[in-house]
């Protein structure tokens, strides 16, 4: 036996472990961030005088996105490297622990893209025109509606993040994700109606259907209103995981 088959962190076994690790210590900052960011930054913000909400967005929610945006970068990075060394074959995609651990998946890259293509995007405006206030210039018109296209990316990656984490966690833990392959039109029946309420929520989250407060932004309006979203759609996503593939 050598030396780095006796050291059980050098077998697949101890590399999956390091990244399973690191995923979730990372993961546990990404969306403890992005909780924070709708739970508690931005109501405060909204009771706060312009110039103190400058100061807060320049020496403050700067910082904290660095970390939220990198966090959301290691979590995808350590989750597709598990993935890789887990050496699960294609029957494994067709069972339900495979189906709740792809459909985690497709949640967790749709909020990393929002991460990085919608709200980071947009907050570098923001954060720009903080800036630029308080060396006394004039205020970027853009700017509040940069804002606004954050926030509903922001509040949508909350409502994710519920069944994301539900079916992540639940792919090892619950009953009915362990069993035999799939039939096609199980999994197809799944996929069509997953798809369908993602792909929808995405696009009104993207403006696609208004942009305004009200009509079917109201789930975005207050954070109060996302988190009771979020908790449908997480009841709604396993009822649909059980009942078509339990």
């Amino acid at each position: 036996m050598t030396l780095a088959n006796s050291i059980e962190l050098f077998t697949n076994a101890g590399v999956q472990w390091l990244f399973r690790y690191v995923h979730v210590v990372v993961g546990i900052a990404w969306i403890g961030l992005l909780y924070y960011f709708n739970f508690v930054q931005v109501p405060a913000f909204g009771e706060m005088e312009a110039a103190a909400r400058n100061n807060a967005i320049d020496k403050l929610a700067s910082r904290a996105l660095w970390w939220f945006r990198w966090a959301a970068v290691a979590t995808v990075v350590s989750g597709l490297a598990l993935l890789g060394v887990q050496q699960n074959d294609s029957a494994y995609f067709k069972s339900p622990a495979g189906i709740a651990i792809s459909t985690s998946i497709l949640f967790a890259l749709t909020m990393f893209v929002n991460v990085w293509g919608i709200i980071w995007r947009n907050q570098k405006v923001v954060i720009a025109n903080a800036r630029n206030v308080q060396a006394g210039g004039e205020a970027d018109p853009a700017a509040a509606g940069a804002g606004r296209a954050a926030l509903l990316a922001s509040r949508q990656n909350a409502i994710y993040s519920l069944p994301m984490l539900a079916l992540m966690v639940g792919t090892g833990h619950f009953a009915y994700t362990k069993g035999v392959v799939l039939t096609g039109g199980e999994r197809g029946a799944y996929w069509a109606i997953t798809g369908v309420i993602w792909i929808l929520f995405e696009l009104n989250a993207l403006g696609v259907f208004g942009k305004g407060p009200g009509k079917t932004r109201i789930i975005y309006d207050t954070h109060r209103n996302a988190i009771i979203t979020g908790c449908v759609y997480l009841v709604a996503q396993l009822a649909i995981f059980k009942y078509l593939l339990a």
